[in-house]
């Protein structure tokens, strides 16, 4: 950043004509301050990486110089010809309003020159040693790859600030009641709880969420040191759980009909649309450097599918449209207080399709049909969850009982979020929310209905009369982050221990199916030809060949949460049936056939994806890789 500063007895200006697009909007007249301190900034290229200390730096040296001068008058006006590698215009504006908003607390009286503009100018400059001195601030030699995080205030969060938020209950029978007046009945006590976390607004976390003790008890996934905070590692059983999340909802969405794509996780902040959006999206970012140029990583798959919709030729007879793509990965820096384990991180896998739709009435039938997508998405994983939806207030009073339809298809009351203006690029969406242990909400399943983007990204369809239209655009994930799902079955499963059930995962997500203990080594023949068995009938199972008493074998598979256990002995050996030990049957045992083990868990997992087991098959061979084991 390079300051000029100018002590002077006077400086006039007058806006005269917009300089560039992004000019603020402005009244002309001419402006004239007395005793002042004038200083001409120009915000580099550089100063992008890391603005808000650059601003902070920039503030210490303008009060130097106002202390040294014995003035408290500032006029900040904006000089982009100190430079001859100026930052984009968002981020240098953003800079200067940082700095006019600290010296303001420090009591100085500032005037700023508006931004974007040619102006006619006068200066009086005093003359004395003092009265003209220039700074450079926070020069910085990055080098390729440098990553740094910061934050731009988006247009819609400070809108939203504005806005006026109303909440309601909407019952199964359409009928809508203040949150205030409403009797809430004790069968939905998550449901005033999410009230209560939607209405406070608190976020930071001050203890560990309970899930994070058993994501590492269970070896599934664990913090990493080695990287930012938010950013995790995952062990090979939680890698299965993973990617069988990941499969299934991939299926879902594909088989519903959309297209699947991939795109970069990185972008220009300075490509035209993006640097629109960019101000409509409240996300924090990462920011990679590359030469002298600035990228951020994705926090969604807009950006990518816009520009692909952007480039092609689409008929109005082809909508509705819908491309989908499972992110590897999204990344949203979050404040380090808001972090919570799984619950809220930094870096996460997306599943995320958008809808072209021809008009109002294609959005809605395509809302509606990716509402009870969502719903059937959520089935799988056996949780419980609340409903929200959030609506521009005349948009909803005209639909309303569009909304209540789908009120009516969960059966259960949900929660209604009224904006008495559009502060975001949405007119509605809905979310599914979990209620954790700590009476925390988080969002899974959402679908929004976009009114903005197809003209910011130039998303355009041939309608019947060979004229261009511009269609609405659904953002959707019909599970949420898939990281966020093992929170859920984690804390789902901490919920049960406390009620003094026997917590586990649905059988087509546990690592291990099916684990067989052999009483001795010369049981261990047989136990391989069982698993080869059950193996190829997509089961996967393992054997505990370890050294180790039979006792301590099954407390070892009940800690792992193995749906089905089986002791292999003489006994076994010498009958056709198993003693099988179910988890989801308060672990009792029963005598079963190979046959009737294989057909009941195959009607469990009937539909659901399968991935092999990718451990050894004997305990004896598997590394031990987290310490909480």
């Amino acid at each position: 950043m390079r300051l000029l500063t100018v002590h002077s007895d006077f400086i006039e200006y007058e806006p005269k004509k917009k300089a560039i697009k992004a000019a603020e909007e402005i009244e002309k007249q001419l402006h004239h301050v007395d005793e002042c301190l004038v200083v001409f900034s120009s915000i580099e290229k550089q100063d992008e990486v890391n603005f808000e200390s650059i601003a902070e730096k920039a503030v210490k040296e303008i009060e130097d110089v106002a202390k040294q001068v014995g003035t408290t008058t500032i006029v900040l006006y904006p000089w982009v010809h100190l430079s001859d590698n100026p930052a984009r215009p968002d981020v240098a504006l953003h800079v200067l309003k940082l700095i006019e908003s600290s010296l303001k607390k420090k009591a100085y009286a500032i005037t700023r020159a508006p931004f974007g503009w040619y102006k006619a100018f006068n200066i009086k400059c005093k003359g004395h040693p003092l009265s003209e001195l220039s700074r450079s601030i926070g020069e910085v030699s990055g080098h390729e790859g440098a990553i740094k995080v910061e934050t731009i205030e988006s247009e819609a969060l400070k809108g939203e600030e504005e806005t006026k938020h109303e909440f309601y209950i909407m019952d199964p029978d359409g009928t809508l009641t203040p949150v205030k007046d409403y009797r809430f009945k004790a069968e939905v006590k998550n449901l005033r709880k999410f009230v209560v976390y939607e209405t406070e607004k608190k976020r930071a976390s001050e203890m560990p969420p309970p899930h994070a003790d058993l994501m590492r008890k269970l070896a599934l996934v664990d913090y990493e040191p080695g990287s930012d905070a938010g950013n995790f590692r995952w062990y090979p059983k939680g890698w299965i759980v993973k990617h069988l999340l990941e499969q299934y909802v991939q299926d879902l969405t594909i088989e519903y009909g959309a297209m699947p794509i991939e795109s970069p996780i990185m972008y220009s902040f300075t490509h035209p649309a993006i640097e629109k959006y960019m101000h409509r999206f409240p996300a924090r970012q990462y920011i990679v450097k590359s030469g002298s140029d600035n990228f951020f990583l994705r926090f969604a798959a807009c950006f990518g599918q816009f520009l692909i919709s952007s480039d092609a030729q689409i008929s109005y007879s082809q909508l509705p449209i819908k491309l989908f793509e499972m992110t590897h990965y999204s990344f949203r820096r979050e404040q380090r207080g808001e972090l919570a384990a799984l619950r809220r991180l930094r870096t996460f896998t997306m599943p995320d399709m958008h809808t072209i739709a021809k008009d109002l009435p294609m959005a809605k039938q395509a809302f509606e049909e990716q509402f009870k997508l969502s719903v059937n998405c959520l089935q799988a994983f056996e949780l419980d969850y609340e409903s929200v939806f959030r609506a521009q207030k005349d948009f909803f009073e005209e639909n309303k009982k569009w909304f209540a339809k789908m009120v009516k298809a969960r059966n259960r009351p949900a929660l209604i979020e009224l904006f008495d203006k559009r502060y975001a690029y949405f007119i509605c969406k809905f979310e599914f929310n979990i209620i954790d242990n700590q009476d925390k909400a988080s969002a899974l399943s959402t679908v929004q209905i976009d009114v903005e983007n197809s003209e910011r990204f130039d998303i355009s369809f041939v309608d019947q009369q060979n004229q261009k239209q511009r269609p609405l655009l659904l953002h959707t994930s019909i599970s949420g982050a898939i990281e966020r799902i093992v929170y859920a079955l984690l804390e789902k499963a901490y919920t049960e221990q406390r009620q003094g059930k026997i917590p586990m995962f649905p059988v087509w997500l546990s690592p291990t199916q099916v684990r067989l203990l052999p009483v001795s080594e010369e049981h261990l023949v047989h136990c391989q030809k069982i698993a080869k068995k059950l193996s190829k009938q997509n089961i996967r199972v393992d054997i505990d060949d370890r050294s180790e008493r039979i006792g301590k074998k099954i407390r070892s598979a009940e800690q792992e949460w193995i749906p089905y256990i089986i002791v292999i002995g003489d006994k076994e050996l010498a009958s056709k049936t198993f003693p099988v030990r179910i988890r989801q049957e308060n672990r009792q045992e029963v005598q079963m056939t190979e046959k009737a083990l294989i057909q009941r868990i195959c009607t469990e997992t009937k539909g659901l994806p399968y991935i092999p087991l990718t451990l050894p098959l004997l305990l004896s061979k598997r590394p031990i890789f987290s310490s909480f084991q």
